[in-house]
Order: structure tokens, then C-alpha cells, then sequence
């Protein structure tokens, strides 16, 4: 099966039973999360090292670390395609979607 997650502000669920869900908010939280931020597990999160650089070569680099990332911390999914939105009202912000 195929499914979507962005990088938003949705919700998180505590004890998600649901195995889908719980996965695809794993997800989002790995998009959310600057690598470094979690105490005691520096490792997870996005290194982030695509913040401030020409949207071009941001879009390769996040595209490369949202991969490894995702396969990293959570091996029950395979990245299929990694696609931006773009906010019309604030230009140069991209949105990340996996899916």
C-alpha cells in the first residue's frame, strides 16, 4: 500500500494501536525533528544541513537525508518518492512530502 505523510502539526497520539497510523506518525515526527533536539538520542531527527541554501540544492539534500533518515528510524517502510509543496504565501519555504 501506498501512503502520504507531510511535514505538518498534526497531533501526536500516545499508545497509537493502530499499526499505519503509528507508523505514518513516526514519520512525520522524523520530518519534524532536528537531528540533535532529543535528549539522550541525539542521532534521530534531520541533520538539517539543507536550511538556507538555494532551493535547488536544498531539494537534493533533504531529499537525501529525509531517505535516510526515514529508512533509518523506521525500517518498517521503503521511501517510494519524496516530493515539495511550496506555501504560496511565504516564497522559499518547501514543504516536504514522503511517500
Amino acid at each position: 500500500m501506498t501512503y502520504t505523510v507531510k511535514a505538518g502539526t498534526a497531533a501526536v497520539t500516545l499508545n497509537e494501536t493502530d499499526t499505519v497510523k503509528s507508523v505514518l506518525q513516526n514519520i512525520a515526527i522524523i520530518l519534524r525533528t532536528r537531528r540533535g533536539s532529543c535528549p539522550l538520542y541525539r542521532e534521530f531527527g534531520l541533520p538539517m544541513d539543507f536550511l538556507d541554501r538555494p532551493q535547488p540544492v536544498a531539494k537534493t539534500m533533504a531529499i537525501a537525508e529525509i531517505k535516510e533518515a526515514v529508512e533509518t528510524f523506521e525500517p518498517r517502510v521503503t521511501v517510494e518518492d519524496i516530493s515539495f509543496e511550496e506555501d504560496a504565501n511565504m516564497p522559499g519555504i518547501l514543504i516536504p512530502s514522503w511517500r
